[in-house]
């Protein structure tokens, strides 16, 4: 059942449609399309406590469940597994839920507006967390919706590790609350330092103009990235920003790519900063173009080419962005000589702030640091 629920999530989707790996189907691709059972072993598996197979359903082969308009069962058995329908759960989907679907999914949704924080299976507006502790006490990853995250407080990203907040702090849902004399996201830079304010700085510099490239706070030569507890920040000089891989809904490349320091590494087929543009277009050219004309009638305003009935702004000309390329990303305020300071951004001549930062450049943090 993990190996199935791992395979589904590195499905690709594509326009809101998964497309599977070879060997799987299915809406969520959760269905294997071959089974290794004889039709006993997967009648037995697929049987309830009442000997049913799949809670009423019958017509089964190879451990899948093919139910009757008139006998409908809870669920579809895959190679002895069952997947339950909304409002029913248990291996055999055998208890129903006594709240609505609405209500199911209000209390699984964590505050990030994620169900189950993507860490868990929603079950009856209960999460069960995905990381589960051998011990059998709550592992790692626990909270009502899977909020809290035990991982980020180790100095090793490894959930056998017990060397929490470097020894000098208390983890709490994830994050660090240090002991005295001690600061950092794990507690790892002292407050008392040898180094000179000026010596600090130079450290935390590396090649940018500002320390921490301005988002985040300078101890003693190291830097504590902003905003606290988020993993999309990081680097030595908290360099890596990866929420310049982000789109304004929050998707990441476009579900088309990874993520690697603040750029996007694209799938094949795929391209483009965001990885937002596909490489196979079914519009002639005529009507590709037709979708780029800018208000002035200027394919593009004269500053990028048009593919697939979109602009794609000059690469040469970093600055150029917008729709129709009319944009000048140098008209946003600056700050040290970064334009909104790295810390957002720049949306046809104004700075749109990440989360904790405000300003005309973004250049300052009003977030909860680090005690």
């Amino acid at each position: 059942m993990e190996e199935a629920v791992g395979l589904v999530l590195e499905a690709l989707c594509d326009c809101g449609k998964c497309k599977c790996d070879e060997g799987w189907y299915g809406d969520s691709c959760q269905y294997p399309t071959t089974c290794n059972l004889t039709r006993k072993k997967s009648n037995e598996m697929c049987k309830n406590s009442q000997d049913i197979i799949c809670s009423n359903c019958h017509n089964q082969r190879c451990g899948t469940c093919k139910c009757s308009a008139l006998r409908v069962g809870h669920g579809k058995c895959y190679c002895g597994n069952c997947y339950c329908e909304a409002g029913w759960h248990g291996d055999k989907c055998e208890f129903q839920c006594d709240i609505t679907p609405w209500e199911i999914k209000k209390r699984c949704t964590s505050p990030d507006g994620k169900i189950c924080s993507n860490r868990g299976t929603c079950i009856c507006g209960e999460c069960t967390c995905h990381d589960v502790d051998p011990t059998g006490d709550w592992g790692d990853i626990h909270g009502d919706t899977c909020e809290c995250d035990e991982r980020n407080c180790k100095a090793v990203y490894d959930r056998y590790s017990d060397d929490f907040c470097s020894g000098h702090g208390q983890c709490n849902c994830g994050r660090c609350d240090c002991k005295k004399g001690w600061t950092g996201k794990k507690c790892e830079h002292p407050r008392s330092c040898p180094l000179s304010a000026e010596d600090s700085s130079k450290k935390c510099q590396g090649s940018s103009n500002l320390p921490c490239n301005g988002r985040g706070k300078c101890e003693c030569g190291q830097c504590t990235c902003f905003p606290p507890g988020d993993n999309r920040v990081h680097g030595k000089t908290c360099e890596c920003d990866d929420r310049q891989c982000e789109d304004m809904d929050g998707n990441v490349c476009g579900g088309h790519g990874l993520c690697s320091c603040g750029r996007c590494v694209c799938e094949d087929g795929w391209f483009g900063q965001l990885c937002q543009h596909p490489r196979k277009c079914n519009m002639t050219e005529d009507e590709s173009k037709s979708f780029c004309d800018s208000a002035n009638g200027v394919l593009c305003s004269g500053k990028g080419s048009c593919h697939c009935g979109k602009c794609i702004c000059s690469p040469q000309e970093w600055y150029i962005s917008g729709e129709f390329c009319e944009c000048d990303d140098r008209d946003c305020d600056k700050h040290d000589g970064l334009i909104c300071t790295g810390n957002g951004v720049c949306s046809c001549g104004n700075c749109e702030c990440w989360e904790g930062w405000n300003g005309n450049a973004c250049e300052i943090w009003l977030g909860t640091e680090y005690p």
